[in-house]
This record gives C-alpha cells, structure tokens and sequence, in this order.
C-alpha cells in the first residue's frame, strides 16, 4: 500500500467530507466518477499551491494524465472520505501527486482503504494558458526515491504518446442490437460545458470530465448485466487536449472485453465548440474502465460473455484480453511480495 513519502519541505494536502445520497447509486454505492473528482480536487490543489511557491507568472496546475486507479473497497452513503495528496516527483515541467483515500464509518470509528491513484500536471501560466512554467524541485529522502520518480515519469511519457496516436472514430451501434453485444450496450452522454464546471481561465476541470466518463461507464455496464454494477479500477486516463467553456462534449463508452467476472469498457470523449466555428470536433481524453458486477449483498456476480460481432470488435476484445491478463499477473505478483 502507498503511504505518504515525507518529502523534505512538503506537508500532503487533507481533504474530506460526508458521503450524501445523491453521490450514490439506488443501492447506495458511492460513485467511481465522485471519487475520482475529490481525487482531482486535491491533486489540482496541491500541485497548483506548489508550482506558485516561485516567482514569475502565476499559473495553474492542469491535469495531463491520470495512472491506473483501483478502487479497493466500495464507499457508502453516510461515510466519510478522507483524501490525502502529495507531491512525490518533479520534472522541469509537470510534476507527479499521489493519493490515498480512505473511507470512514463514524458510526463505529472503522477506517478502509478505499482507493489509490497517482496523477499526473502541467503547470500552465495565466497570463497565457499556452505557456508551460517550470516546476519547482522538492527534495528527496534519498537518491534511490528520486530514481524511482524519474523512472514513473519516462514510462507515463511513452505511455501517453502511444495513447495519442491511437486516435479512432466511433461508429454508431446499429439498430435493434442483439443483447449482449457492443452495440446494444454503447452510450454516449452529450454535455455542454458550462461555467459551474470549469476552473480558471474557463477550462473544464478534470475531475468533471472523469466524472462524466465514469457516469457514461456504469450505464454501459448496467445495459450489459442488468444487476448493481460498481467501478472496479480505471487504467490510465489521457488528457490529450485541454476544453473550453462552450464547447460540447460527447462522452461515448463501449465494451471491449468480458471475463468470468468483469468488464472492461473503453471511454473517449470528443469535444466541439458551439461557437468557434473553426475548431473541429476533436478527440480531448481517453480511457479503459473495468467494472464489475453485484448482486443485493455485494458479492460479485458473473459477468454474461459479449458476443463479438466482426474484425475490429474481435481486435479490441483481444487487446482487451492481454490487459486484463497484464493486469493479472501484475497483481499475483504484488500479492507475493
């Protein structure tokens, strides 16, 4: 489990609050996208508050990329969340915070670790939000940490110039699709962004967009089992070009890959201004969730098989397949250890 490093000169940022009813589904389980927007919120923050500590323009922390985040244990309406953020490496111009979030029943004074994730900012100036700032240095503990950072940062970015090539239309499912096929189940959620969700300098914050891809998600995944469906992990999400007030966003989500017990569901999300006529529809994020599916207590359910319907569904499901078995591995791996 990560805990908090104790860089020289850094004190993480706390963040928590009570869980309501309408940050949960009908059975009362605690969406995925709230958790990954309070994730956001203290990333934004504690990354923001850092890279101003220097002169020069004042500037505001983006989000660019968001590692696997897995969510350990479900959160309930009436718990308290508690975020803990911190800063554990910088480079000349984007610097990574991990986070930890626990969950709290107050009822009894229980704690569990609810979900881990390390995010990735550049710090943009405001006087031109085109213009990247350098990021102050933090000191490491020790030569050994600050390898390790520098190793996260190089493999993130080869990561996320794959991720950017890999660009693709999606086609509209077709009509009256069979069940448990890609098309019965893919859905798409138009937004138009507003002021309520943007940060400053009008661009939509990235816990909003998370949060709608995590919404757009779990229908998916409910069409596909029709049971009490709940985030499992989030690969690596990519923020591959910023959004403005006024554009309108099409979150779109579809099945790539079921096994006996999950689903994994691609999630891209395509922006277009409403009135910067020039600015053609473009791909701005994109990610691969893994849901899984519960029954009245909880427990895990089988997942019904996807039926593949030609080439390029075939691909995707293969593709699907060596993640989830990458996936797999790896955690055998860290449970040995």
């Amino acid at each position: 489990m990560w805990a908090p490093q104790l860089h020289k000169g850094l004190s993480p940022l706390q963040l928590c609050r009570i869980m309501r009813p309408d940050d949960a589904n009908i059975m009362g389980n605690v969406h995925g996208g709230i958790i990954l927007k309070m994730i956001e919120e203290a990333g934004c923050i504690v990354s923001t508050r850092h890279c101003n500590t220097q002169d020069g323009d004042r500037c505001l922390a983006l989000l660019v990329r968001v590692e696997k985040t897995e969510f350990l244990s479900p959160v309930f309406i009436g718990e308290v969340v508690h975020i803990t953020a911190e800063i554990t490496y910088t480079s000349k111009h984007s610097l990574e915070v991990q986070v930890i979030v626990m969950a709290e029943n107050i009822l009894t004074g229980g704690k569990k670790l609810a979900s881990k994730a390390a995010l990735w900012y550049v710090p943009c100036s405001l006087q031109n939000v085109n213009k990247i700032m350098e990021v102050p240095s933090i000191q490491y503990v020790s030569a050994e940490q600050k390898e390790e950072g520098r190793k996260r940062y190089e493999a993130q970015k080869i990561e996320r110039m794959e991720t950017k090539a890999r660009v693709e239309e999606v086609m509209p499912p077709l009509p009256n699709s069979e069940p448990h096929t890609v098309g019965f189940s893919q859905s798409s959620l138009i937004h138009l962004v507003g002021p309520l969700d943007c940060i400053l300098h009008d661009y939509v914050h990235g816990g909003v967009t998370m949060k709608l891809m995590d919404e757009v998600a779990g229908i998916v995944a409910a069409r596909h089992c029709n049971t009490n469906i709940v985030t499992a992990s989030v690969d690596a999400i990519n923020f591959h070009r910023k959004i403005k007030k006024g554009c309108v966003v099409t979150v779109t989500g579809r099945l790539t890959f079921v096994s006996n017990r999950s689903m994994e569901l691609e999630v891209l999300v395509d922006a277009a201004s409403l009135v910067e006529k020039e600015m053609k529809k473009y791909r701005a994020v994109s990610a691969f969730f893994t849901f899984i599916s519960l029954d009245k207590d909880n427990k895990p359910l089988p997942v019904p098989p996807l039926k593949i319907k030609g080439e390029e569904e075939q691909r995707r499901f293969e593709e699907g397949n060596a993640r989830y078995l990458q996936a797999k591995a790896k955690r055998l791996a860290d449970n040995r250890q």
